[in-house]
C-alpha cells in the first residue's frame, strides 16, 4: 500500500503529467523557461504561493495556462524548476505562460485550509473569500503584472485541481476564456467521501496522513506522513480494526482534523450541502471541457454531474463533454489502451491529448482553426470505439426496463410471478471482498475486473440474461429500482452491471496470469446504496424487519455495448469490502459501532408482477 499510494501522491502532486521523454523535456524547460516565484495578495489580504514559468523568447504575448492545486507547485525555488510543464508536452513545446498556485492553507500559501472550501452566496465585506474570489484575484494579478501575456487566460485541473478549475468558472473574470476541469469533485458527499451513504474506506482510509501536511496557518514545505498498515492484507486489516472510530483512535491518534470532518458527518447535513459546487454553476460565459472517464474509482460522479449541470443551466456557453476508458486522470498518462485484463483495441490517451484537450485550448487562447468538436465525445466500450453526439445522454437513447427475474434471470420482459423473491444471508463479519484479492490498495482495476468469484458466493444474488441475438447498447445512467426486505433494520445493496463474454472468448495481449476471457464476467458498472438513505441523504430511516421496501438509487452513466454472444448480467450483495465500510445491519451511528452491533442478516429482492425489481436504462438499438 505504501509503495502505491506513494506513488498516487507523486502522480497528483505532478498534476498526472504524462510521461513522454521527461530527461528531453526537463532539459527543453530550462532552455525555454525562466521561472519566477510571487506571493500572490488576495483581497482579505492573505498572500498565495505562485510559480510561473515564462518563455525566454519575448518577441510575442503568451496566453496564460493555470493549475491551482493543493498537492503542491513543488518544485520550491526560483533555479528549480520542474521536469516538464502543462497538461501534456505538446503545450510545453507550444509555449504558454504556465502558472501553478498552492491553494490557500496549503503548502507555502498562507491562510486555512478548508476541504473544498463553500462556495459563498454573497460577498459582504473583503474577508468574504472563497476559492472563486482566490483565482479572480489572482487571475487579476497575473494579467496586470507577468510582461508579455496576451490577456487570456485558460485554467485545467485533474482531481482535486479540478473542483479549483470549476471554481475559477464562478470567478467569472474576463480574462477566462476557457477551462477544463477533469475528474473534478463536485459534491464531496457523492465523490470521495460516501457514495449514497456508504463510506469509501479503502479510498481514503491511507490518504488522509499523505494530503494532512499542515492543519495551520503557517506556510511549510513539509510532506504528509506516511501511513504504515504492518500488512500487505487489507481485507483482514480493515475488518480487525471494527470501525471507523478504532482506526482513527489507533492510527491517527484522533490527530487529522479533515478525517474527523469527514467521518463525523455520516448523513448529507449542512456540512456536505454547503460544498456541493454544482448549485453554482450558472451564468457561466466561459468555454469548458469536461473530461471523465468511465473507470474513474474516484470522481466519476462529479465529471458527469458537472458537464450535464453546466449544459443544462448554460445552454449558450460552449461546452464539451468527454468520456474515455479511463482510471482517474488516465487520459494524461500512459497510452489508456487497456484497463486490468481488458483490451481497448487503441491508445486512447494520445487522442485526447493531441486531438481534443490541446486543440480546445489552443483555439480558444491561440485562436487556431475553428473548434471541429461536436458537445459529446465519449468512447463505447464493448465496441470500443469513438462516438460523437449532440448531446448526452443521446436523444435518441430509447427508456427500457430491465428486470429481475427471481431465479437468475434477467429480462427486457416483466415477470409474470405473483409471489416471488430471491434470498441471501449477508454476514458482515465475512463481507464479500470487492476484488479478488487481498491487496491493501484500491485497485482500480475492480471498475473492469472479472466478477466469478463474487457469482459463486451464496451472498450474491445473480441474474443473468439468455445469450443475446443482437448487440445491445446502454447509453447515459443506469438507474435501480428495487424491492427488498431485510430481517435487520438497515443494510446496503450494492449492484453491479455486468458484461459476460462468450466461452469463445480468447485471451488478449493484457490478460493476466491464470486468467481467462471465455466466460470472463466484466464489470461495466456498479454502485453502492446506504439502504437507510433510501429516501433522504439527510434524514435516515431505519427498516421495518420483513416489511418489501422499495430501494431506488442511481449508478451513473456508460456507454458499453453488449455484443451478440455475450450476456448482460447483474449481481446484488450487501457488503463490498473494503472498498466500502461496513453496515452493522442495524440502525445506527455506523462510524462507531460496536463489534457486537454487526449482525446477520437474511435479505430478499422480491421482483412479481404488482412489484417489480428492474434496472432502468437507456439504450441504441
Amino acid at each position: 500500500m505504501k509503495k502505491n499510494l506513494f506513488l498516487f501522491i507523486l502522480i497528483i502532486a505532478a498534476q498526472l503529467r504524462p510521461a513522454f521523454s521527461q530527461t528531453d523535456d526537463a532539459a527543453f524547460v530550462k532552455e525555454n523557461y525562466q521561472k519566477f516565484e510571487y506571493q500572490i495578495p488576495m483581497r482579505d489580504g492573505k498572500k498565495l504561493f505562485t510559480s510561473v514559468y515564462v518563455p525566454k523568447d519575448r518577441s510575442q504575448k503568451y496566453p496564460i495556462m493555470m493549475d491551482r492545486t493543493p498537492y503542491s507547485v513543488a518544485p520550491y525555488g526560483k533555479d528549480v524548476y520542474k521536469r516538464s510543464l502543462g497538461p501534456s508536452e505538446l503545450f510545453l513545446h507550444d509555449k504558454f505562460i504556465f502558472v501553478y498556485q498552492d491553494v490557500r492553507g496549503r503548502w507555502m500559501s498562507e491562510g486555512i485550509y478548508e476541504e473544498m472550501t463553500p462556495q459563498k452566496p454573497a460577498y459582504n465585506s473583503l474577508k468574504d473569500v472563497d476559492e472563486s474570489t482566490d483565482t479572480y484575484d489572482t487571475i487579476d494579478w497575473l494579467v496586470k503584472n507577468l510582461p508579455n501575456n496576451s490577456g487570456k487566460v485558460g485554467v485545467w485541473g485533474i482531481s482535486y485541481p479540478g473542483f479549483y478549475t470549476t471554481t475559477s468558472l464562478i470567478s467569472r473574470h474576463p480574462a477566462l476564456v476557457c477551462a477544463s476541469p477533469q475528474a473534478p469533485i463536485a459534491d464531496l458527499y457523492r465523490d470521495d467521501a460516501y457514495h449514497n451513504g456508504a463510506f469509501m474506506l479503502a479510498a481514503n482510509f491511507g490518504f488522509y496522513p499523505f494530503f494532512t501536511n499542515r492543519q495551520d496557518s503557517i506556510p511549510t514545505q513539509r510532506r504528509g506522513s506516511s501511513f504504515d498498515p504492518g500488512t500487505e492484507d487489507g481485507y483482514s486489516f480493515y475488518l480487525r480494526a471494527n470501525n471507523l472510530k478504532d482506526l482513527n483512535t489507533t492510527y491517527y491518534k484522533d490527530s487529522i482534523r479533515l478525517w474527523n470532518e469527514m467521518v463525523d458527518h455520516p448523513n448529507y447535513d449542512e456540512h456536505w450541502q454547503k460544498r456541493n459546487v454544482l448549485n453554482h454553476l450558472k451564468n457561466i460565459k466561459t468555454a469548458v471541457l469536461v473530461t471523465g472517464g468511465w473507470y474513474d474509482a474516484e470522481d466519476l460522479y462529479g465529471a458527469i454531474k458537472t458537464y450535464k449541470t453546466i449544459a443544462k443551466n448554460n445552454p449558450a456557453t460552449p461546452a464539451y463533454f468527454v468520456m474515455g476508458p479511463w482510471v482517474h486522470g488516465g487520459w494524461a498518462r500512459g497510452d489508456g489502451d487497456h484497463l486490468g485484463d481488458v483490451d481497448f483495441g487503441q491508445k486512447t490517451g494520445p487522442f485526447y491529448r493531441q486531438d481534443i484537450e490541446f486543440k480546445f485550448f489552443s483555439h480558444y487562447l491561440k485562436g487556431t482553426a475553428a473548434l471541429d468538436l461536436p458537445k459529446a465525445i465519449m468512447f463505447e466500450t464493448g465496441t470500443n470505439q469513438w462516438k460523437k453526439y449532440d448531446t448526452w445522454p443521446p436523444a435518441e437513447a430509447k427508456e427500457e426496463k430491465l428486470f429481475l427475474i427471481p431465479g437468475g434471470k434477467l429480462s427486457f420482459s416483466a415477470p409474470t410471478q405473483t409471489a416471488a423473491f430471491d434470498e441471501y444471508i449477508s454476514d458482515p463479519n465475512k463481507p464479500v471482498p470487492f476484488i479478488n484479492s487481498t491487496d491493501m490498495d484500491m485497485k482500480r482495476e475492480y471498475m473492469t475486473a472479472d466478477q466469478r468469484f463474487a457469482s459463486s458466493r451464496p451472498d450474491v444474488l445473480t441474474y443473468q440474461t439468455e445469450v443475446l441475438d443482437h448487440n445491445i447498447t446502454i447509453a447515459g445512467d443506469i438507474w435501480a429500482n428495487l424491492k427488498v426486505s431485510i430481517t435487520g433494520t438497515d443494510a446496503d445493496f450494492d449492484v453491479k452491471v455486468i458484461d459476460v463474454y462468450p466461452d469463445s472468448a480468447k485471451n488478449n495481449q493484457y490478460t493476466g496470469k491464470d486468467v481467462y476471457m471465455s466466460g470472463y464476467q466484466q464489470m461495466v458498472r456498479s454502485e453502492a446504496m446506504r439502504g437507510k438513505f433510501r429516501n433522504s441523504f439527510s434524514k435516515p430511516e431505519p427498516f421495518i424487519p420483513g416489511k418489501v421496501t422499495p430501494v431506488n438509487f442511481e449508478l451513473q452513466d456508460v456507454l458499453h455495448t453488449f455484443k451478440k454472444g455475450h450476456r448482460i448480467m447483474v449481481q446484488i450483495q450487501s457488503t463490498w469490502f473494503p472498498l466500502t465500510d461496513r453496515n452493522p445491519q442495524q440502525f445506527l451511528d455506523i462510524p462507531k459501532a460496536k463489534t457486537s452491533d454487526f449482525k446477520k442478516s437474511t435479505n430478499r429482492v422480491y421482483s412479481t408482477k404488482t412489484q417489480p425489481s428492474f434496472l432502468t436504462v437507456r439504450t441504441l438499438n
